[in-house]
């Protein structure tokens, strides 16, 4: 199987690992990891992080957007209007309309509220931004948002920060036999083999934040989230042996002495 390129919204990048710039013990070890990772992609909280004051540090002095695409989200957000507000900023400051969305429910669990995020993307939509949207693992609120226009699909694997892993991978396959959109496992993600995992599954691609900037090392992290990423893509392409209960010798059993 010929691998496709990674396309969001008719542009093409060659990681598909992304990463977040949140939760590090300051830029320069975020600008560090993100190296490592070999990522294309950041997201960036547009709410929480300084990209427009000169006069504080930025995220921009340590990562140019010129090389790394960056992903404004809306984190922290939790009505439809707060994060159209939001977004609509962040096209003021830097031009941005590839962007990610977020709304939450509530502040202890941080699931998405998927009446709101459906709203705000049939609304962002309309205003010519092509919007990856934070969801649940819900099929069917997953085809609703692609049918409203979202640029990619961005079910959790578990909770925001939790590092569980992924805990529904029967969703994850259904959603991704329904979808034509660049579909990428955002949040819950602990270790390496969890995102090698999403991409055996036919993921096309990761985002990655607290297991990497909270990791013992970082750097390491992001370096192990990056091949982790591309063993797990050739790992699908491959097409794997289809299970079986019983054994099967590797060898032949004509022609035994």
């Amino acid at each position: 199987m010929i691998d496709k390129k990674f396309k969001i919204a008719n542009k093409n990048f060659k990681s598909r690992l992304i990463v977040g710039t949140g939760k590090y013990k300051n830029f320069r070890e975020c600008a560090s990891a993100i190296k490592a990772s070999g990522a294309n992609i950041v997201t960036v909280a547009v709410r929480r992080v300084n990209i427009s004051d000169k006069n504080k540090a930025r995220l921009m002095d340590y990562i140019d957007p010129k090389k790394i695409t960056y992903l404004p989200n809306t984190a922290g957000c939790f009505k439809a209007e707060d994060a159209i507000r939001t977004l609509r900023l962040a096209r003021e400051i830097g031009g941005w309309k590839l962007v990610k969305l977020e709304v939450l429910g509530d502040k202890k669990n941080l699931f998405p509220e998927m009446i709101e995020t459906l709203r705000s993307t049939e609304l962002l939509t309309k205003e010519g931004f092509k919007v990856m949207v934070y969801c649940n693992d819900d099929p069917l609120m997953a085809k609703r948002l692609e049918n409203a226009g979202a640029a990619a699909i961005m079910p959790l694997a578990a909770p925001i920060g939790s590092g569980l892993g992924i805990l529904n991978k029967v969703n994850i396959k259904i959603i991704r036999n329904q979808t034509k959109l660049p579909l990428i496992i955002d949040a819950g993600i602990g270790k390496s083999s969890d995102a090698t995992l999403a991409m055996e599954l036919g993921c096309d691609g990761v985002l990655v934040n607290t297991a990497i900037a909270k990791a013992k090392n970082p750097i390491t992290m992001a370096e192990a989230m990056k091949h982790a990423v591309i063993s797990g893509r050739k790992s699908f392409l491959s097409g794997r042996i289809v299970p079986n209960i019983l054994g099967e010798p590797s060898s032949p059993s004509d022609g035994l002495i």
